[in-house]
């Protein structure tokens, strides 16, 4: 699937509309996609300048506004646009004083390979100052974060340089009995080590800074008042103020082991239920993750509600709710296999990771704790309660990129239980739909890829010059979760955005292909102009995809002509070079629509194999203004000249076919003719045009 370049976004200063057309074209030329601003004046450039703009190309000279005043306008203002000055010789004065300007660069006008070299090289440079910018303030925000980490961590923490303090959390004051950490600056760490320590301590550190040693040292620390205490001491590399340095973290040692892995487990549990809680949860979900992207190891996550909880809180009240929360708990670990992690994750849910399993693997284990509960009466300060579960179950795998979103998917699930008791396992087409009605216009066009929610109009192409052959021009629309017909000016753009374009493009194929084939064989001699996006055009494997399509449809390649527009023809002209020759190979013919807005729209006609030409529809209106009919005229007599074949489309009314017939034109479509159809049943034998 190709995907979209970069548009530069490229300021001209240029008096000659032709010379900056020729600047443009150089750069979309060398495949770069490009949206172009002409100045015309000062007040042209103070507006201009209120949007972000990439590069600046002078010319030597402009009646319009000075280069000087230009670049002095843009540095006043501090904008970050790099400027190329043309120069009309290759004197070094003539550099020299463009530099001393402001411009970044100089080059001799015409010589066009250097000033696409200098362009690009001032481009990178400049991604590279707006990416260095994004990372500076990037960096100041973590750094604030770790800063207030630090000052508000437990854990008692100082930065060493050189055995001597230059930082100290407020826990590590506090450990040592220090007021302020002022008196902590400069004073070598071996001052908080006892006596007897201090040369266990010295070798420690040689040997970790020789990376020979442990990072991890139990000793005796001393405080402000002499009082001395067993601490544990770990070591890691540390940048502090731009500074390498070590970070010290120390813990108060306890004589009581089995106290401290009490502590430990009670830090993770849930007081009510003994499961684990939330935090910890989100803690295992992290590591089964990561085990799922490392190792392929799947894992699934049950989110389990209890139904209807604020009813059954307000009937048997919170003390009660706790006992029956405890029980259930006691109900889930007995239903489960050992390897399984429990959780309580909120007032009336619960959360199973079964690691190793994906969602249906633990569906039937899932199905049969709801009916096990359903079925289950909880003893409550003697009386009976009963109560369901609503569970919903969503998958780890190589793709969880968060595990906040597979819970998110887990919840949802339970919550489209409105009646409770059941299990629903995501289903990612579930997902899709619900942006799609939401109005997501990529799950729009992707559910409708995924499930053939395209639609295909045909509207008739059809000849003022005797061509009784049938021709039709296929048309896309989309129809919304709401049944609505889109059309492609509402979700092209962010389908080729998405990368969908070329995927787009081979539905449109195929299916048109479809129906031709079926058309054909009732003894029409049909043919098809599609729409190829510019997705297409960058997509190198589509001519040998079209090679297969034809033989596999026992179609001739003649019978499909494929359009694309100007404006993509000439942003990659190179490529869409490429296609039209092999199209041309393949025997298909090629129209080029949209034609007639460009500077100089014959540039791209020099490089390109197009038997049509289809002009843009603002040639077809007001015809009844001599001027417009005269311009009309003159394109389709020069294009003609060429031998293109030339469509007029947006044909609306019976008056304009006497003006369209004057002026040479060899098709024409519109409504006046026939609106798009779901079938091609147009008679082109009929003589009423």
């Amino acid at each position: 699937m190709a995907i979209e370049k970069k548009t530069i976004r490229l300021l001209i200063l240029e008096d000659s509309q032709n010379e900056a057309e020729r600047l443009v074209s150089l750069f979309r030329n060398s495949g770069s996609a490009t949206r172009v601003h002409r100045l015309t004046s000062s007040d042209d450039l103070t507006e201009t300048l209120q949007q972000s703009w990439d590069l600046l190309i002078c010319a030597p000279q402009s009646q319009a506004l000075a280069p000087t005043e230009a670049i002095s306008v843009i540095r006043r203002l501090a904008k970050d646009i790099p400027i190329i000055q043309l120069l009309a010789d290759n004197e070094s004065d003539s550099l020299t004083e463009a530099l001393n300007m402001g411009a970044q660069d100089a080059v001799p006008q015409g010589d066009d390979e250097r000033l696409v070299l200098v362009a690009k090289r001032e481009l990178s440079n400049l991604e590279e100052r707006r990416a260095r910018r994004s990372a500076e303030i990037a960096l100041r925000e973590a750094e604030k974060r770790c800063q207030s980490l630090l000052e508000s961590s437990v854990d008692a923490i100082t930065y060493v340089h050189d055995g001597m303090h230059i930082y100290a959390n407020r826990a590590y004051l506090e450990l040592f009995e220090y007021e302020d950490a002022d008196e902590l600056e400069g004073m070598p760490m071996i001052d908080l080590i006892a006596s007897e320590d201090q040369t266990g301590f010295k070798e420690f550190l040689k040997n970790y800074q020789n990376a020979d040693g442990e990072s991890e040292l139990t000793c005796t620390g001393v405080t402000a008042h002499n009082k001395q205490f067993k601490a544990r001491m770990s070591l890691v590399p540390a940048t502090y103020d731009s500074e390498p340095c070590t970070q010290v973290v120390i813990r108060k040692e306890s004589n009581n082991a089995e106290l401290e892995e009490k502590l430990r487990e009670i830090s993770s549990q849930d007081l009510v239920t003994g499961l684990y809680n939330r935090t910890y949860f989100l803690e295992l979900l992290e590591s089964a993750a990561s085990r799922a992207i490392s190792t392929g190891q799947p894992a699934s996550l049950a989110y389990i509600r209890v139904d209807h909880y604020s009813n059954l809180l307000g009937r048997i009240g919170l003390a009660e709710i706790d006992m029956l929360l405890a029980d259930l708990a006691n109900l889930l670990r007995s239903h489960f296999a050992e390897d399984v992690h429990l959780a309580r994750v909120s007032d009336d849910a619960f959360a199973v990771l079964h690691p190793g399993q994906t969602p249906e693997e633990a569906g039937p284990s899932l199905a049969s704790l709801v009916k096990k509960v359903d079925a289950h009466l909880f003893d409550v300060s003697g009386v009976s309660v009963q109560t369901t579960l609503s569970i919903g179950a969503a998958g780890l795998s190589e793709k969880t990129a968060n595990v906040l979103e597979v819970v998110d998917r887990a919840h949802h699930c339970a919550e489209e239980l409105s009646d409770g008791n059941a299990l629903k396992i995501f289903d990612p087409a579930d997902e899709l739909a619900a942006a799609a009605n939401r109005g997501n216009m990529v799950a729009m066009v992707q559910q409708a890829l995924d499930n053939n929610g395209f639609r295909l109009l045909y509207q008739p192409i059809i000849s003022m010059r005797g061509d009784t052959s049938e021709q039709y021009e296929v048309l896309l629309r989309l129809l919304s979760p709401q049944g609505e017909e889109l059309l492609p000016e509402a979700f092209l753009e962010a389908a080729n955005t998405a990368g969908l374009g070329a995927k787009l493009d081979r539905w449109v194929i195929l299916n048109a292909v479809k129906y031709l084939t079926e058309h054909r064989s009732k003894g029409h001699d049909t043919r098809l102009f599609i729409h190829l996006t510019s997705a297409s055009l960058q997509d190198q494997t589509l001519l040998p995809w079209l090679s297969v399509a034809f033989k596999a449809a026992r179609l001739p390649s003649d019978a499909l002509t494929f359009q694309f527009k100007e404006p993509d023809a000439i942003t990659y002209l190179k490529q869409a070079k490429v296609l039209t020759q092999g199209l041309n190979e393949l025997h298909s013919k090629v129209a080029l629509s949209q034609f007639g807005c460009a500077l100089n729209p014959f540039n791209a006609l020099k490089h390109l194999h197009v038997d049509f030409v289809k002009l843009d529809s603002s040639y077809s209106q007001d015809l009844s203004n001599p001027q417009n009919q005269e311009t009309l005229k003159e394109m389709l007599d020069s294009l003609h000249a060429q031998a293109k074949l030339t469509i007029v489309p947006c044909v609306e009314t019976a008056g304009m076919l006497s003006t369209l017939w004057q002026a040479g034109v060899n098709y024409i479509q519109g409504h006046y003719v026939q609106s798009p159809s779901p079938t091609m049943d147009y008679d082109f034998s009929a003589e009423d045009m």
